[in-house]
């Protein structure tokens, strides 16, 4: 089976709209991880693994896209949107690794938290505990939520703007704004 083909039509369709979806869903549960830090507990290692999966469809999405550009006719349209295609990976990738990052931000927030509910002696020794406590900080929150709005707006953007030239490349000019008159 080709990245281009599935069930003997063009794959990439069925690539664009799961990124469509996925790309937003990932940045808004990633925001209400970073915004929430019990939801990154509740989610645990869905929120990683949705990065995962929303930045291997963006890949093959961009894969079967090359694919299908040297199989379509070669309009400005089509050129414009495959330019813009791999524009939405950097991104993408950004997004898996903030995934990671509040995903583990969570775990040693949750494990700050364990050691300040015991003993004094417990959450001051070792070099962990000034870790953690450095990493559950409010700067290194109001951080990890300035990268992590920047980069679901930026990703919502590049979607929609990758998806708009899309449409445009195959629906521009190839249908009636009224009815045909194939009803009777």
């Amino acid at each position: 089976m080709s990245v281009g083909l599935f069930n003997d039509l063009p794959s990439h369709p069925l690539f664009v709209h799961s990124a469509v979806v996925l790309v937003p869903l990932t940045a808004l549960a990633l925001l209400v991880c970073v915004l929430w830090p019990s939801a990154a507990l509740r989610l645990s290692w869905v929120l990683p693994a949705l990065g995962a999966l929303t930045l291997a469809l963006v890949l093959l999405t961009t894969e079967s896209g090359e694919w299908l550009e040297e199989r379509v006719k070669e309009t400005a349209l089509v050129e414009e949107h495959a330019e813009m295609g791999s524009d939405l990976t950097p991104w993408v990738i950004a997004l898996f690794v903030l995934t990671v990052a509040v995903f583990l931000l969570g775990r040693v927030g949750s494990r700050w938290e364990g050691e300040r509910g015991g003993t004094a002696e417990s959450s001051t020794q070792g070099g962990t505990s000034a870790v953690v406590r450095q990493a559950s900080s409010a700067p290194v929150r109001v951080a990890a939520l300035v990268l992590a709005l920047v980069v679901a707006v930026g990703a919502g953007i590049e979607v929609y703007r990758i998806g708009d030239s899309g449409a445009k490349a195959v629906w521009q000019g190839r249908f009636s704004k009224s009815e045909s008159g194939g009803k009777e």
